[in-house]
């Protein structure tokens, strides 16, 4: 939606997941984006900088400030096997589920000093950092809310919320069918 460029939504369940997903990822976990020329996508950053590739105006451009990528690697590495964790602890047995949300708060300080000097990731403007790392804090955050909210992450938690209440989130989460082979292309976003 930012960047202006249209996809093929395909909305997949995925304790049923398609066919045609597994052959495109044999990850089989989304999201997905398959590029006109066969070329697949599995990671959410490199969506988001495909998606952001040739978008010049504003912040929202891929290369933001030093040390923002790692930020996001970190993000997407060590916070989210956390995350995965504390949320599925039946799954992941090598720690309890309240080492994993200790280990997963470290990260959620991190980020509430960084978002104490600035009112987002990338300095006084959203950028692709916060829409990279929001998904993640909103799931840790959902996972018990009556915890987080006696944290006294107070920047944290307004960044937050704003996402939460921003059109933007608002406008991406509708809940669409699951799609199945032969349905009509859906394009998100619709034009």
């Amino acid at each position: 939606m930012q960047a202006g460029v249209a996809v093929q939504l395909r909305e997949v369940v995925l304790r049923d997941k398609p066919e045609v997903l597994r052959d495109a990822s044999p990850k089989a976990t989304v999201p997905v984006l398959v590029l006109p020329d066969g070329q697949v996508l599995e990671e959410s950053f490199d969506i988001l900088q495909w998606a952001l590739s040739d978008y010049e105006q504003g912040t929202w451009r891929p290369a933001e400030p030093s040390g923002l990528r790692e930020l996001i690697a970190h993000n997407d590495g060590e916070f989210k096997r956390n995350l995965d964790g504390y949320k599925y602890p039946d799954r992941h047995l090598e720690k309890s589920r309240e080492e994993y949300r200790a280990a997963g708060e470290l990260w959620l300080a991190e980020l509430d000093h960084r978002l104490m000097l600035s009112p987002y990731l990338a300095g006084a403007h959203p950028g692709a950092a916060d829409i990279a790392v929001f998904p993640f804090v909103r799931q840790f955050v959902n996972t018990d809310a009556e915890w987080f909210a006696t944290t006294g992450y107070r920047a944290l938690s307004a960044w937050l919320t704003a996402w939460l209440a921003s059109p933007l989130f608002i406008s991406v989460m509708n809940k669409y069918v699951p799609w199945q082979p032969g349905d009509e292309p859906m394009v998100f976003p619709s034009p």
